[in-house]
């Protein structure tokens, strides 16, 4: 089972939501016997990842997450300006007698090394982020970091998920990006159950239905889970009515679970009901 908890906006809890999915499929999982599979969690918001202020995991493993740019060898090249007009990213454009390739640009996808008719281009790597791993209280813990001035956060996220699935066979929390951009799309695809976490405010509900949207022409299950229960109003839940979509728990807005998560400490910890 691969869960994604995603969210359309940030600040919503969605970290505090699947860290302690984590660690509540992971005392079940234990439960059954010692020969269980680990829960895996992966925090797959690699431009700002947090779920490791929460599980305090010890990362005993850690590699680079690198990209193919193309390099120029100027004997070779006849300035015919494939390579350039292949390029979707505009990473590679024709000034002069030169190509000029602007590696932060570059998707790695090859098109230009493909289409070269001089094998003018080879292609280098070039680092932008790193992964890392380790335990966490009895949970496999993976996070992806990208490299700060980095703009491109789908490769590292799907590096992190390759290592998912070749060491993998427990159940998967995977906490996604804010928002319904490319590096969320990435993060649930793929995924057996989507959850997203809103809030009862009218910024909650226009986010949220751009995030149920994403899922459905994807064409995973969902449901919703609302924090801070308690402010705003009620155009969440007759949202949710109105679609169908199953709402799966209600996390009351309370002071104690503010000052508990302030602390970093776990939902599971402050509140196990």
């Amino acid at each position: 089972m691969r869960v994604a908890v995603a969210s359309g906006k940030g600040g919503t809890g969605k970290t505090t939501v699947a860290v302690s999915l984590a660690l509540a499929l992971e005392d079940r999982g234990h439960g059954g016997g010692n020969d269980v599979p680990h829960t895996m969690f992966l925090d797959c918001d690699v431009e700002a990842p947090d779920a490791h202020l929460f599980l305090q995991p010890e990362i005993r493993t850690r590699k680079p997450v690198v990209v193919p740019v193309p390099n120029i060898d100027p004997a070779r090249c006849l300035l015919c300006g494939d390579c350039a007009a292949v390029c979707r990213f505009n990473a590679l454009a024709i000034l002069g007698e030169e190509v000029l390739v602007l590696p932060e640009l570059c998707h790695g996808c090859g098109s230009c090394v493909h289409v070269c008719q001089t094998r003018a281009i080879y292609e280098t790597p070039r680092e932008i982020g790193f992964l890392e791993a380790g335990m966490a209280r009895g949970v496999q813990f993976a996070q992806g970091v990208l490299n700060v001035g980095e703009g491109m956060a789908v490769p590292v996220i799907k590096e992190l998920k390759k290592w998912m699935w070749t060491n993998g066979a427990g159940p998967v929390v995977l906490d996604a990006p804010p928002g319904t951009s490319c590096p969320v799309v990435e993060t649930v695809s793929g995924s057996d159950y989507v959850l997203l976490v809103t809030e009862p405010t009218p910024f909650g509900l226009h986010d949220l239905e751009l995030a149920a949207d994403v899922v459905r022409r994807l064409e995973l299950p969902f449901g919703v889970i609302i924090n801070r229960d308690g402010i705003g109003n009620g155009r969440v839940e007759e949202f949710c009515h109105e679609q169908e979509i199953p709402i799966l728990l209600k996390i009351p807005f309370d002071r104690g679970i503010a000052e508990g998560i302030a602390k970093g400490e776990t939902l599971l910890a402050i509140r196990p009901d």
